[in-house]
């Protein structure tokens, strides 16, 4: 998917994560970028058209998706992380919460704009997933869920909008050093460099990135006798 000329929504683009794919896209070249934020005041970045979008509000979404007719990449960035326990007594409400945000947000989205990427020539969806996709901390669990789900719907995707030439991007990565991870004491990687390996996997027409090295070792350990998403093994 060329960069150069294209006409790119990124949800959640007033901060983190989607604040620097924002200016990675200018700095590749993208004719016009819009960043969706739910207070569109909040996006300081020039050079983008801020617009509003809830990607929890249905009539933001169709407002959106009516304003952006020549649309051909779709960023669904918007994300937020409750760190709630699977057995916490508000896990339902918790997990509820980052369905709405990662996983119906994106697939309302993706409906909304396939349609008009297949007329713009098919087109890219970005969905920015997590290494958490694949294995769940004690902090977690609930958002691992919403992101194993969001990465199901990444795939399906993928095989329902080949047909319509559309590129479907997964992105995973570990920790980064965001507004969501303040607080967490980890290891964390640049949103800039995340950026920056997303758009290059867009280019290079993949289908998914691993941008750090904490998603590269979840990934190569899917094979291992002990896979990292089965966790520390019981004592005898």
């Amino acid at each position: 998917m060329k960069l150069k000329d294209a006409v790119i929504l990124i949800t959640g683009a007033n901060r983190g994560l989607g604040n620097a794919l924002a200016q990675a896209a200018l700095a590749a070249g993208a004719r016009k970028v819009y960043a969706g934020a739910r207070n569109p005041s909040a996006v300081a970045l020039a050079g983008v058209t801020p617009i509003k979008l809830d990607v929890t509000n249905p009539a933001d979404i169709a407002a959106v998706a009516q304003a952006i007719p020549d649309l051909t990449i779709l960023i669904n960035n918007a994300g937020i992380f409750t760190g709630s326990t699977v057995g916490s007594p508000d896990a339902a409400a918790a997990l509820r919460a980052e369905l709405d945000t990662n996983l119906y947000g994106p697939m309302a989205l993706s409906q909304a704009f396939a349609p008009t990427l297949a007329r713009n020539g098919g087109g890219a969806i970005v969905n920015i997933l997590s290494a958490l996709s694949w294995f769940t901390l004690p902090t977690s669990g609930t958002y691992s869920v919403s992101k194993a789900a969001a990465w199901a719907l990444t795939n399906g995707l993928r095989g329902e909008l080949h047909a319509q030439h559309t590129q479907v991007l997964g992105a995973h990565m570990g920790y980064m050093d965001t507004d969501m991870t303040d607080g967490i004491d980890a290891p964390k990687s640049s949103p800039a460099d995340t950026a920056r390996a997303i758009m290059e996997a867009l280019e290079a027409d993949h289908d998914e990135v691993l941008t750090d090295d904490t998603a590269r070792y979840v990934k190569q350990g899917f094979t291992a006798p002990r896979s990292a998403y089965l966790g520390e093994p019981r004592a005898a």
